[in-house]
């Protein structure tokens, strides 16, 4: 179901396209130094790919009202551009095709737009420019879908393979500091913890489980062996694009599920106070709180906490 749009997010959608017409030079009374409005250099761009064609199909390709297209269509034919021929199909339609010198004109309109989108992307290094085709073909695919297909995505949940504890370290250590504040000694701890895990790992008493959307990875827990009947929940984590989904919630299930399998009589976990949303999904899964100590780390002053549940 569809639902209503927040005024921020209205309003990065317009800073967005003010910015992104400025840059591709949208805001030029003509477009690539051409005779051509960005309406008109549209039109003669789907004629040089598509012709030929008819008016209705180019109208309903570009979304143009019909009285603008014939405007725009009948000044090509005064340059010199465009001719009409009679359809040997349709009586009531005329089959547009361009001339030598429309062909001409699309190809220099053509060329120009290609070294103009080459320089902007020459400008950046080739992971970025990646970066920048990746988040266009995602628009696109977004803003092109049908209405019925426009459900977010569903994530799946797996268990750790390799390569996945970098992301962990990695993710880790920028979300916290960019959150919080907490320093590089938080990315230390974390990759302490994921290679202990590695190198004592346990496959019928631990787990890691990954959550991935869309191919990518969002989230991340693990369940470690703490004592024969205690399991400790750790590093649970999910992307800030990816949240409200369910999908921390589901990873904390996990963990519940597998140490009731795995045979434990308790999970604990230690946190700490400012981490409120983490706090609200453990105290959903049954945990409570049993112990509070205030300590000094990451570079800041924290309290310090220890939830549990029975399994």
């Amino acid at each position: 179901m569809a639902q209503a749009a927040s005024p921020q997010r209205v309003a990065a959608v317009r800073r967005f396209n003010r910015f992104y017409t400025r840059q591709i030079g949208l805001l030029q009374e003509t477009l690539l130094r051409s005779p051509f409005s960005l309406t008109e250099a549209r039109v003669l761009y789907e004629l040089g790919r598509h012709a030929p064609t008819h008016a209705t199909a180019l109208g309903q390709e570009l979304g143009l009202d019909a009285g603008y297209l014939s405007r725009i269509l009948r000044g090509f034919e005064r340059r010199g551009l465009l001719e009409r021929t009679p359809s040997k199909t349709d009586g009531r339609q005329s089959v547009l095709a361009l001339t030598a010198q429309g062909r001409n004109a699309f190809a220099r309109l053509d060329g120009a737009s290609r070294r103009e989108i080459g320089t902007l992307l020459e400008q950046l290094p080739v992971t970025h420019q990646a970066r920048l085709v990746a988040s266009m073909h995602a628009i696109e695919q977004l803003l092109d879908a049908p209405p019925s297909s426009r459900r977010e995505p569903a994530y799946r949940v797996r268990r750790h393979r390799p390569g996945d504890m970098g992301w962990v370290v990695h993710r880790h250590g920028v979300l916290y500091a960019r959150e919080y504040g907490w320093d590089a000694r938080f990315e230390a701890l974390v990759a302490e913890i994921v290679a202990k895990f590695i190198k004592r790992y346990d496959p019928k008493r631990e787990r890691c489980w990954i959550a991935e959307l869309e191919g990518e990875i969002v989230g991340s827990v693990f369940l470690v062996h703490r004592s024969h009947r205690i399991a400790q929940l750790r590093l649970l984590l999910v992307e800030p694009s990816a949240r409200g989904r369910g999908i921390g919630a589901r990873l904390v299930h996990e963990c519940v599920g597998f140490a009731r399998r795995a045979g434990y009589g308790k999970i604990m976990l230690w946190t700490n106070d400012v981490l409120h949303a983490a706090r609200h999904l453990y105290e959903k899964a049954g945990f409570h709180l049993v112990r509070e100590e205030r300590h000094h780390s990451f570079g800041h002053d924290l309290v310090g906490q220890t939830w549990e549940r029975t399994v």
